[in-house]
């Protein structure tokens, strides 16, 4: 299989590494690929020998066969229709970007048209299959509480027009509470997880999203609670966040590698 990532971050990093250590199977990273020669790819792409390129005509011209999204909810709307349009299969990690319903539209209707598949994976949480299985009997609630170290909130323009001193906080406090629609936007880096929660569940208007920073943690803590006809459910999970970037959790790094490795699977075993 032939790879494209784009990104170059902690993500693209360990999809190298586990390339390179030959744990993918028969698969071959045929570009990296950045916005200019400025990116964080280009040093990544050198270090591991891998073709690095600039732009959506490049990425396309390697012969993807899946590309892999590890940068933006900018970079889903900018290459997830062109790619899958092309046949391209996409896996998408910001999947925050699909909260818009027109860019979610369109890109489905290019993935079943085309015969590419476009992949969200779970990320840093699970249970995606419990609440698929309990909307079929009938979801009435589900809510997602996503409490992260202060450092994991900093510099993102929703917390600094809050007015709040991260630097100084005493206990836990709230940043958001609302509906994953209205909050998810807010938080480009940090609540992908709601977004993924939310296409998998009764949607984006009827979750519900609580984001908290608490100076007390050191893992990146997410609880969810389900409720409907076939019962209640109530997760905890605790996350180590990436030493160099606290905004991401490991588990949501390793569940692209999971979701990667029976991307071609003809035997699943969940979801």
């Amino acid at each position: 299989m032939r790879i494209g990532i784009i990104g170059g971050g902690e993500i693209a990093r360990l999809f190298l590494e586990h390339l390179q250590r030959g744990e993918l199977g028969d698969a071959q990273v045929v570009a990296i690929v950045g916005r200019s020669d400025a990116s964080r790819g280009k040093p990544l792409a050198a270090q591991h020998s891998v073709p690095f390129v600039i732009g959506l005509d490049a990425l396309a011209a390697a012969k993807p066969d899946v590309v892999i999204e590890a940068a933006s909810h900018e970079v889903v709307r900018d290459y997830g229709p062109v790619l899958l349009d092309r046949g391209i299969s996409f896996i998408v990690l910001s999947g925050g970007a699909l909260c818009d319903d027109a860019l979610r539209t369109r890109m489905e209707g290019a993935a079943r048209g085309s015969g590419a598949m476009l992949y969200v994976p779970s990320g840093g949480i699970g249970g995606l299959d419990a609440l698929k299985a309990a909307c079929v009997a009938g979801v009435d609630e589900v809510s997602i509480a996503v409490t992260k170290p202060t450092a994991a909130w900093r510099g993102i323009d929703y917390v600094e027009r809050l007015g709040i001193d991260l630097d100084h906080l005493t206990g836990p406090t709230v940043l958001f509470e609302g509906s994953a629609r209205e909050g998810v936007p807010h938080f480009p880096a940090n609540v992908n997880i709601a977004a993924v929660l939310s296409m998998a569940g009764i949607g984006f208007d009827k979750t519900r999203l609580k984001v908290v920073a608490d100076p007390a943690l050191v893992f990146n803590t997410h609880y969810i609670t389900i409720r409907g006809a076939s019962g209640r459910i109530d997760v905890k999970f605790e996350s180590v966040p990436f030493p160099n970037n606290p905004k991401t959790a490991m588990l949501a790094a390793y569940s692209s590698l999971a979701a990667f490795k029976q991307f071609n699977s003809r035997v699943r075993y969940g979801t």
